[in-house]
């Protein structure tokens, strides 16, 4: 885990949460929230560090599902091509641009409903050249089959993305050509293949707040839990269906669900994916505050717009904050491997713990 720490914290992991439960946890007063999300982050890791992810569409547009969110499905006219496959090495000069900009984690995303088997050479290609980098690794290709994803795990895969984008009574209403229950058998084989599964979900389509909580509840009810979970916040694209009903997620009731997601997913990262250009530095503080701890950097997410690099960075350096490999504060100079990184005892009424190596 990115960040660990150690501390005298009991076991919080569990696969038994319920609606009533979860909505409970997201209902309480806020100060209250966000301190259990707090210290639930303290366990499992470094409060001070995010990790860093760098996202690059490999296959844009002409997908042929109908995901009424998605700038790239082939049923609406939102202005974006469909493009080929790109070449192995433009990502792997894409990936070494990333990596010289502080990602530890690259993503490449395809608009497929499901890869054809003769892309997958180029794919593992792809997945090979970026480890050799020194990158994680993570592709989003659509539905697998078992045989790609042992091509996938043999190729050296890290995560494989696949979200289940909201709760199942709301899933209906946002896409036809594809089932919530088609999305889990793909997770349940890449988790059998020994791949690592990035899992979340899409806020602001139109769905309520016990739509977002159930979308949460049934990740948190996977066994074992993802290890990654991003929470994207929709915005607005012209020419697909849910302009008409779509409102955006209040900055508050987002912090609320990362608070949330940070006490059902304990040890998972929490990821800030599509959405951040809109919000405030205040509200990204708040989200770092309840548990959030991965961002994605770059100027663009797939299609959509992202906060550069440097913006990044100097959010971070204010709040005392650094990406994971970066001094505390500079956000410059890497940290020495070998000095662990140690804080004081934070004595929080009779809860009290320590950060140790």
């Amino acid at each position: 885990m990115s960040g660990a720490v150690a501390s005298n914290a009991s076991v919080d992991l569990r696969i038994d949460w319920t609606q009533e439960q979860a909505r409970a946890l997201y209902d309480l007063p806020f100060p209250e929230l966000l301190f259990r999300a707090q210290e639930t982050h303290r366990r499992h890791f470094d409060p001070a560090r995010i990790d860093s992810a760098t996202l690059l569409s490999i296959k844009t547009g002409g997908c042929p599902e109908d995901c009424g969110y998605c700038a790239q499905s082939a049923h609406w006219n939102t202005g974006v091509p469909a493009s080929r496959l790109m070449a192995v090495e433009q990502v792997l000069a894409a990936a070494r641009q990333a990596k010289a900009g502080g990602a530890t984690r690259f993503c490449m995303g395809a608009a497929w409903r499901a890869p054809k088997d003769r892309d997958m050479d180029a794919v593992c290609a792809m997945i090979e050249g970026v480890r050799q980098l020194g990158l994680e690794t993570c592709v989003t290709l659509g539905m697998l089959t078992g045989p790609q994803v042992g091509r996938l795990a043999a190729a050296g895969l890290d995560y494989y993305n696949h979200n289940v984008d909201t709760s199942r009574a709301f899933y209906p209403e946002i896409i036809t050509t594809r089932t919530v229950d088609d999305r889990l058998e793909t997770l349940a084989r890449v988790r059998a293949g020994g791949i690592k599964v990035c899992c979340g979900g899409i806020v602001g389509m139109g769905e309520s707040v016990d739509d977002r909580i159930a979308m949460l509840v049934m990740l948190a009810t996977l066994d074992p839990h993802p290890e990654s979970v991003p929470l994207n916040m929709w915005h607005p694209i012209a020419g697909v269906p849910i302009m008409e009903r779509a409102r955006p997620a209040d900055a508050i009731d987002f912090v609320r669900l990362v608070a949330l997601a940070r006490l059902l997913l304990p040890r998972s990262v929490v990821r800030l994916a599509a959405g951040r250009e809109a919000m405030s530095d205040e509200a990204q503080a708040l989200c770092f505050l309840a548990g959030a701890n991965s961002i994605f950097t770059g100027d663009v997410l797939l299609t959509a717009g992202n906060p550069g690099r440097d913006r990044d960075t100097e959010l971070l350096a204010r709040l005392g904050m650094a990406f994971t490999g970066q001094d505390i504060g500079t956000g410059a100079a890497p940290d020495d491997p070998s000095r662990p990184w140690t804080a004081a005892p934070c004595d929080c009424g009779s809860r009290s713990f320590e950060f140790v190596p």
